[in-house]
């Protein structure tokens, strides 16, 4: 989902840290280098340490036939589900939990998570009224009707607040299903008004309804082997935990209602007009976008108000979910997509009201066909029959259907940013079907492996739609202004959605931009996306966790990447390497070398400056026989040295002479006189290593660029040095030239030969002579046998 950035400041909590573990906390190195072991789930049977599923892995399901009647007078919808639960787990199961999302628009039912609150310097006569305490029922959250077992006997059930628990009548073994149905209604909250994710917008210039009905019915927790089961509190900001199952949904609505949804509709033959139908026809051999219903159409049924009812029926196989949409006032398009990596022919369909058509017709079908293939190509073959963008004024993602903003000014004109960013919502939302609809993480825990992981290939996705096109998240440029922020207004990427206070930056853009880093400057695009592609395949269709994230781009790549988790996802400090100091060095060609004389005297016997209490105990028992005593051939010069039978002068002085390097030829000397040595000296001050990149520029107008692993920081986290031999005049020296690795402050990223802050000195140039070393050899130094003149 896309918040407005206006949210953000208003989203204000309390932020928790996560677990960074520092075995090393007091030194320069060794900390931001330390592997994740300490801080990673223990692999085991359902989650290998390769991050693929293990040979035990499991996980629930649950089937759903729904049957819901859409009151628009009222504005009231009524429903009826039998749900099967399939206890695929070891466990036995005592009870259940299901959702129930809208309680959280109910003044008394809701999750009750409060923000802090302060006087206000305006108000308005909507917002400006008598405090009611105790708290007034405003009408909305779920009634539930009847609760049963697939026999009609009621079921023990208790409501906190946003979730369910069913008491069951006996345990829920491994293996076994449970069927039992519930009845429901809810008012429908106007959500302009209210804000949320469901509801209906009113239109008065028509008097019509644009419903999106979503987190509608009673949902199935996940029970799963990392939680247990998944039933915090929804709030309205984290999203989803949720099982795979089929769904059969029919939605009873008024007559001139065009209703899109979840999955295929199986009825299309009874509740469209027969020119409709023939166009829908038509549209699934289509390779552009044709209008099902027509913008006559639509604007027509704005005028029917029809009293007569109509039933659609959809169906959904292996999806998580079920959202769905309804209004007389939809144009509706649609054309083919063929996915090439597994030949599924796509209905790529948009549904739009009136004010929304300069936009939608021309871009909203095509957008949704670009993200499916493109997607595909990063991640998996898009595996569903149908793809669908909704123009609801918001953004918010189902499985196969999703709601995104985009209306034209009254004249049919529109502004270049309402135009990007239509396509940037309907690529964002379009693209949830991968993450986290397929590749189902838990998003009311960690917002980042739904959110990061999808703005970052909505980011690809974007790229390839144009080249020029303005993406706001992804670039590393793009996050340095949130990178800034005093540490206390700062939290973890791995911090649960509830309690991030910049959620747009840490839970989107942030770990967006770490993946692009990875992908761009780390990596290599080819390893990262041949590691991305392997999670995404590992994981479809199941309910991966960070670890099983970080390391599958491990364990698929070959790279050792715990630096990375642990800076950009478990820490906040961010990237700040500054070059400190440039030294000059030219090379003194003419100098002379000298021979060194070296004095010393013969070593002293080789013995452990304590005897330990081993050896102690080992000479006073009497059961061990010393090997060397026992063979007498092993007793030479030095077993009798050791234990002061040989005399040596060790105070007697020797010396000898170290020459190994002789003057540079003419040949030698033209060779090197042009090149001098630059050794820069490089800061870490943000405290976030990255790989240090430098963009080198002579005098004569060419550049040359190098790039060092983050690894160069392994011995020393703060200080590190690079020496460069050129044979040209180095103008000047840029850090990080493409701003690719989120640098906070680029002022202190240029060097320039201008004679100032810089060191110059002189280093002699020698010429080696030939010459060996062989381990173990001799030194040239006199030893004890020699001077004993001893050979044994």
């Amino acid at each position: 989902m896309k918040l407005k950035a206006s949210l953000f400041s208003a989203l204000i909590c309390t932020g928790l840290t996560a677990q960074n573990i520092q075995h090393n906390p007091g030194s320069n190195h060794g900390n931001k280098f330390e592997q994740l072991g300490s801080v990673l789930p223990t692999p085991n049977i359902y989650r290998t340490a390769s991050g693929a599923p293990g040979h035990g892995y499991w996980q629930n399901r649950a089937d759903y036939e729904i049957s819901a009647y859409l009151d628009e007078d009222k504005r009231s919808l009524k429903g009826s589900e039998t749900v099967t639960y399939h206890n695929n787990s070891p466990d036995d199961l005592d009870y259940i939990w299901l959702q129930l999302d809208e309680n959280q628009q109910s003044s008394i039912k809701n999750a009750d998570y409060d923000f802090s609150g302060t006087l206000t310097k305006v108000a308005n006569d909507q917002k400006l009224r008598t405090t009611d305490l105790p708290t007034k029922d405003n009408g909305y959250g779920v009634n539930l009707e009847k609760v049963t077992d697939a026999s009609g006997n009621p079921l023990k059930y208790v409501v906190n607040k946003t979730m369910m628990r069913i008491d069951l009548p006996k345990a829920l073994k491994k293996g076994e299903k449970l069927v039992f149905k519930i009845d429901w209604n809810y008012n429908i909250p106007n959500r302009i008004a209210k804000g949320g994710r469901g509801g209906y917008e009113n239109f008065p210039e028509d008097g019509n309804d644009l419903y999106t009905i979503t987190q509608w019915y009673p949902r199935m927790c996940v029970y799963s082997d990392f939680q247990g089961w998944q039933n915090h509190q929804f709030t309205g900001r984290g999203e989803f935990a949720l099982v795979f199952g089929n769904f059969k949904v029919s939605m009873n609505v008024p007559a001139d209602h065009i209703v899109g949804g979840t999955g295929e509709c199986k009825n299309y033959e009874q509740v469209l007009s027969s020119d409709q139908l023939s166009r829908y026809r038509k549209s699934q051999n289509a390779d552009e976008p044709i209008e099902i219903v027509t913008l006559d159409e639509a604007k027509k049924a704005e005028k029917s108000h029809s009293k007569q009812r109509k039933t659609w029926v959809f169906e959904a196989n292996d999806v998580r979910d079920f959202a769905w949409t309804s209004s007389r006032k939809f144009i509706w398009d649609g054309m083919k997509v063929l996915i090439p990596e597994n030949n599924n022919k796509v209905m790529a369909m948009s549904f739009y009201p009136k004010e929304a058509y300069g936009l939608y017709r021309k871009f909203s079908t095509k957008a949704v066909a670009h993200t499916i293939k493109t997607y595909s190509e990063f991640t998996i073959p898009y595996p569903y029959p149908v793809a669908q963008s909704v123009e609801a004024a918001n953004g918010m993602e189902y499985p196969m259907i999703c709601f995104n903003f985009g209306r034209t000014e009254k004249d049919g004109t529109y502004s270049e940013g309402t135009k990007n960013g239509m396509i940037g919502v309907i690529i964002h939302e379009v693209g949830h079907n991968f993450f986290p609809m397929i590749i189902n993480s838990d998003e009311r825990q960690w917002s980042w492996m739904d959110e990061g992981l999808n703005t970052f290939v909505e980011y690809l996705t974007e790229e390839k739609w144009d080249n020029k096109f303005p993406s706001k998240r992804g670039p590393a440029w793009t996050i340095v202004d949130y990178m800034k922020l005093p540490k206390d207004q700062l939290e973890p990427i791995m911090t649960n959605s509830e309690n991030i206070t910049h959620f747009g930056p840490n839970a989107y853009a942030k770990p967006a931009t770490g993946l692009n880093i990875l992908r761009e400057t780390i990596m290599g695009r080819e390893l990262f996306d041949q590691a991305f592609k392997t999670y995404s395949k590992r994981w479809a269709f199941k309910h991966p966790e960070p670890a099983d994230f970080f390391r599958t781009m491990e364990d698929a790549s070959g790279e050792d990447l715990d630096w990375f988790w642990r800076g950009w996802f478990y820490g906040t400090d961010p990237v700040d390497i500054a070059i400190a100091k440039v030294t000059i060095a030219t090379p003194d060609l003419e100098a002379i070398p000298k021979a060194e004389e070296v004095k010393y005297t013969v070593d002293k016997p080789i013995q452990n400056g304590f005897t330990d209490i081993s050896k102690i105990r080992n000479k006073e028992d009497k059961n061990i026989t010393f090997y060397v005593d026992k063979d007498k051939d092993l007793q030479d010069f030095y077993y009798r040295y050791d234990r002061g039978q040989e005399k040596v002068d060790t105070g007697k002085e020797y010396s000898f002479k170290v020459d190994n390097m002789t003057t540079l030829d003419p040949k030698d000397k033209e060779k090197f006189r042009n090149i001098a040595a630059y050794q820069i000296d490089f800061v870490n001050k943000g405290g976030l290593v990255m790989p240090i990149i430098l963009e080198f520029t002579f005098e004569d107008g060419s550049k040359l660029y190098d790039k060092s692993s983050a690894q160069i920081w392994r011995h020393d986290e703060q200080k590190v040095s690079k020496t460069y031999y050129f044979d040209k005049k180095l103008k000047s020296v840029q850090l990080d030239p493409m701003r690719e690795t989120a640098d906070i402050d680029t002022s202190n990223n240029f060097w320039s030969n201008n004679g100032t802050a810089t060191e110059m000195s002189k280093f002699e140039v020698f010429k080696q002579k030939q010459q060996g070393t062989v381990r173990g050899g001799s030194s040239g130094k006199v030893n004890p046998m020699q001077a004993a003149e001893k050979k044994n």
